[in-house]
């Protein structure tokens, strides 16, 4: 689904563009306080990643046969790829936050992922303006600075983690460009991540708690489902910059949350590394 040829919102219906543009972040971001909150509230990671799974695909699933394509959600040959790399980021994602603060993992996350979306653009011969090339090499140079030797130097298991989470989402968002059908193809996906998802329970099981359980749900058909669906609703009516530029306020939304709900510290390592991946992915986006 492109943005390149929507035309500017004008009045009341621009206002309320942004509106539900500065929403889909908040709930982005969200995922990541909620992952943290219910891990260090006793829930278990792999817990949580089913639950999440579970509840994302019943409402993911839920919006699709509403609007008749239930057929969408078989499990065709086209649909494994999407599966295996969505699985990875979820499960990645939720063991990483058992040690990552919620702003950090973020930053990780977003900055792996467009690191693994760039990498992508070279191995399928895409063109690669200087200046692309240019913001990509700032922005890995931010996250190995962040990870560097450190007193302020995040778990380097979580950290490996979530780059694998990174890698999961920034596949999936490649294997979803070339199909087309996003919510039909996220919604697929989520559904038969759920097998994959009780695999990995089964092979780490763990204990969860209502709080737990809350969250989970909370992250999975809210902030995910419906923050995934409201996504492409919006996406058709902005540019393509512009819909590529608003998802840099994430991690510096989650580091709010982190900082608000969970009391975590903000440090120099962080803001500085964030300054160097933010800045490297926005002048990447100048060249596009």
């Amino acid at each position: 689904m492109s943005a390149a040829s929507a035309p500017p919102p004008a009045g009341s219906a621009g206002l309320r563009l942004v509106g539900l543009t500065a929403l889909v972040m908040v709930a982005f971001a969200a995922n990541s306080v909620l992952n943290r909150m219910a891990l260090e509230g006793g829930a278990g990671a792999s817990s949580f990643a089913l639950i999440r799974l579970i509840s994302g695909a019943a409402l993911l699933g839920l919006l699709v046969s509403l609007r008749g394509e239930a057929r969408a959600l078989r499990p065709t040959r086209a649909v494994w790829p999407g599966v295996a790399t969505l699985t990875l980021y979820i499960l990645g994602f939720s063991f990483a936050y058992r040690t990552l603060p919620a702003g950090i993992g973020a930053l990780i996350l977003f900055g792996g992922v467009q690191i693994t979306m760039f990498a992508g653009a070279v191995l399928a011969r895409e063109p690669l303006p200087p200046l692309r090339i240019l913001g990509a090499t700032i922005a890995f140079a931010g996250l190995a600075w962040l990870m560097g030797p450190g007193a302020e130097r995040p778990d380097p298991l979580g950290a490996a983690l979530m780059l694998a989470a990174a890698l999961g989402w920034g596949l999936f968002s490649l294997i979803g460009r070339k199909r087309g059908a996003p919510l039909q193809t996220m919604s697929a996906s989520f559904l038969w991540s759920v097998p994959l998802g009780a695999l990995a329970f089964a092979f780490w099981p763990d204990a969860t708690n209502l709080r737990g359980v809350i969250l989970a749900v909370i992250a999975g058909a809210v902030t995910s489902g419906l923050g995934y669906a409201l996504w492409y609703t919006v996406l058709p009516q902005l540019r393509a910059a512009t819909a590529a530029v608003v998802q840099l306020t994430v991690p510096i939304i989650a580091m709010a949350g982190g900082m608000l709900f969970l009391a975590e510290p903000l440090t120099l390592r962080f803001v500085l590394s964030a300054l160097l991946v933010l800045g490297g992915v926005a002048l990447s986006l100048r060249a596009r």
